[in-house]
């Protein structure tokens, strides 16, 4: 009965992630099509514009992330995850057949809607489902969702893109297969996950937290029962209605407004945020420059992305199995101080004109720590610190503030960049993880091993 109930879990937590999954894809997708669109729209010469290009589906993230909780504590977990499902369709056709620079981006924001839904939505149903003692590791399954879908992503951006000519001109691109229809192909392979993640949707359980929240006990005790057995399912019900004897079962943004909140919120928002300035996504979305940067041509820079996303992928795995047993402090310290290590490296590289194998292995490395280590104990965390009847506004809250940091940093790269050169960027980032560290060592708790409801009678008092 044990095995059948993990598989069960298993299934439904993977048909969650796979939000995780489409999150990942669209998010990196427009970096391997980058190089082609830029030429199609004739953009290649306007950095304000390029910036627009890259960064406008965060708009539709901070939207959509500060929509969803809301709507999921009001409708309920699945139908908003169904939704998230359909504009993913939506935008991997759409974004494709565009001819024009504006409807790309109209395209692009939807895009960002769903992606800002499936991130606060996914981690925080499958944390909602899991029992304590499996919760990391489960919620993992998100992260490693995330960076399979980028791994996707950048397999098929590099299997389409056809080889492009040493000294290939501006118009040259434009005109070619990549520059007419190729980059097209990279937004349109989407539409199979998305397509599959919107069926199988409809068979998911309602949280049965929020089913409990709501006062549907009993809906709530079938699912239980289903996860773990009956025994499991009358404990979590009882711990469940214990934190909420005193009646307030549903929570909406005025309840993130309590003192008892303070603490719990300001963790999460700087949880969201640090794992958006440690600086890795920049290195995803600005691959081409980077690697070009290193003295590598446009076939050898989609090569190297590759390389990112198998380490990415591989070291993700890694965290599954350690999340539950070394615990979500210790991984954010490692990773946090880690990186800072790394980025001195990284820096030193590019003041001293280092380029070559050399900084590839250094962006590897950063990529390996930061997998391992922030991207997957952000999401733990910010998904079980919250009491049940606000767990909803509040991921909206932490994801938007995840967002809105991503916003500032892929749009600020640029400008950063052109400012400080790449070695004062990256040096940038180390001090911005150092003093994540600090941050670490002094106000986040340890949540391993405890259920939601001992996390909260911890955390909010």
């Amino acid at each position: 009965m044990k095995n059948q109930s993990n598989s069960y879990l298993f299934l439904i937590a993977l048909i969650s992630a796979m939000g995780g999954f489409l999150f990942g894809y669209d998010w990196v997708v427009i970096g391997g099509a980058k190089p082609f669109y830029e030429q199609y729209f004739q953009i290649a010469d306007s950095p304000v514009m390029q910036g627009w290009a890259m960064s406008s589906a965060l708009i539709g993230c901070l939207v959509g992330a500060l929509s969803a909780g809301k709507l999921s504590d009001r409708m309920g977990r699945k139908p908003i995850l169904v939704l998230a499902a359909g504009l993913f369709i939506c935008t991997a056709i759409g974004t494709g057949a565009v001819h024009s620079f504006t409807l790309f981006n109209v395209f692009r924001l939807v895009g960002g809607f769903a992606i800002g839904i499936a991130s606060s939505l996914s981690p925080m149903y499958i944390a909602e489902i899991a029992p304590a003692h499996l919760r990391g590791r489960f919620v993992s399954i998100n992260q490693l969702t995330i960076v399979l879908g980028i791994l996707a992503s950048q397999i098929v951006n590099w299997q389409i893109a056809e080889p492009v000519a040493m000294g290939a001109t501006h118009d040259m691109i434009r005109e070619s297969w990549n520059g007419q229809t190729g980059w097209r192909w990279m937004f349109w392979a989407m539409t199979v996950p998305a397509a599959l993640f919107f069926m199988f949707s409809f068979i998911l359980p309602e949280s049965p937290r929020w089913l409990a929240s709501s006062g549907r006990c009993e809906a709530a005790l079938k699912v239980f029962t289903r996860i773990g057995g009956s025994d499991y399912a009358r404990r979590e019900l009882n711990a469940i209605q214990a934190t909420s004897s005193d009646g307030n079962q549903q929570g909406g943004f005025k309840q993130l407004l309590r003192p008892a909140m303070y603490k719990v919120l300001t963790i999460g928002i700087v949880m969201a945020v640090l794992q958006q300035w440690c600086g890795i996504n920049v290195i995803f979305n600005y691959a081409q420059e980077i690697f070009m940067a290193a003295g590598y041509g446009v076939s050898d820079v989609l090569m190297n992305i590759v390389v990112t996303g198998i380490t990415n992928v591989i070291f993700t795995v890694l965290a599954m199995f350690v999340v539950d047993r070394w615990g979500r402090k210790a991984l954010t310290l490692i990773g946090s101080f880690g990186l800072a290590i790394i980025y001195a490296f990284m820096g030193a590289a590019y003041y001293f004109h280092i380029t070559g194998v050399v900084l590839l292995v250094i962006v590897v490395m950063a990529i390996a720590c930061y997998a391992m280590t922030l991207a997957t104990a952000m999401w733990v965390i910010i998904s079980e610190i919250f009491p049940n009847r606000i767990r909803g506004v509040a991921m909206s809250v932490c994801t938007f503030a995840l967002w809105a940091a991503c916003f500032i940093l892929t749009y600020s790269f640029p400008v950063l960049n052109n400012t400080l050169g790449a070695a004062g960027t990256f040096w940038l980032y180390g001090v911005i993880c150092l003093a994540g560290g600090v941050f670490v060592v002094f106000y986040l708790p340890e949540t391993k091993g405890k259920s939601l409801e001992e996390i909260e009678r911890e955390l909010v008092k």
